[in-house]
């Protein structure tokens, strides 16, 4: 992941105050990118 995707995704993240700065320092990219679709992707499953 490009430093500018994992930026984006980890102000997201810190925006909806699910995670702290120290916790997601220890994060590598796949946790960033596990957490950010689990809060932020819409699934079909949202709607059923």
């Amino acid at each position: 992941m490009s430093q500018q995707v994992r930026d984006f995704k980890v102000n997201d993240l810190l925006k909806k105050h699910k995670f702290n700065e120290k916790e997601i320092a220890e994060m590598d990219d796949s946790q960033i990118e596990y957490f950010h679709w689990l809060y932020f992707e819409d699934s079909v499953y949202d709607y059923m």
